[in-house]
């Protein structure tokens, strides 16, 4: 009687055991056969310094160049600039400028002879301005190092102090700003200085190119 209670138990449990069986082989298999993946999802990210402007509006530094005076030659030139940001692009620049002219051509075919004397060959201008940020981005120097940068435009009038007399002065100009940190700036200009000048017997408009470079502070 046990032996047959027990061959009809084991009767009942051979499908299930076997079914188990085939289903974690079948599982196996299905493991097996997937490709792995090419494409990994893990993304390494790079950490970026990136400069900015400073949370302050007002921007002020010095600098020096080169002016070519028309008819007096080309002299070193000295400056200081003060800035307004009255937003991301558009800001308010005011310029104070010195420079010597030197003899002019006809000065130097003729000894002796002396258009001007030493003081009203100081070269004076201060101006007020207007500039627009054309081309504001960043300029990735390094590999994880990121510097603000801006291409500007400049228009705006003033007085230029020279040969013994006061002369209205128009004044155009491109720019470069790039920002090293945020409260520091380098700057790279390039303007015209447009006013009337008499001194040889003819009134004339005379352009007066200066290429400088510079330093400003933000506060």
């Amino acid at each position: 009687m046990e032996t047959r209670l027990f061959c009809i138990v084991l009767s009942l449990l051979f499908p299930l055991l076997a079914n188990g069986e085939t289903s974690q082989e079948k599982d196996a298999t299905v493991r097996d056969s997937r490709p792995e993946s090419v494409l990994d999802p893990r993304i390494e990210r790079r950490r970026i310094t990136d400069a900015e402007i400073d949370t302050e509006n007002f921007e002020a530094g010095i600098y020096t160049g080169l002016i070519s005076i028309e008819d007096f030659g080309t002299q070193p030139v000295l400056g200081l600039r003060l800035n307004y940001h009255l937003s991301e692009d558009v800001f308010f620049e005011a310029m104070l400028g010195r420079a010597k002219a030197d003899e002019t051509s006809f000065e130097t075919l003729n000894a002796g002879v002396q258009l001007l004397t030493d003081e009203e060959r100081e070269f004076t201008y201060y101006q007020a301005a207007v500039g627009y940020n054309l081309l504001p981005g960043e300029a990735f120097l390094t590999r994880n190092r990121a510097f603000n940068n801006s291409l500007y435009v400049l228009g705006g009038a003033g007085m230029t102090d020279f040969a013994g007399d006061e002369h209205f002065t128009l004044s155009l100009g491109i720019g470069y700003r790039l920002l090293i940190n945020d409260f520091t700036a380098i700057r790279v200009d390039m303007k015209d200085h447009l006013f009337n000048l008499d001194v040889l017997g003819d009134d004339k408009l005379t352009h007066n190119l200066e290429l400088s470079a510079g330093v400003s502070l933000f506060f």
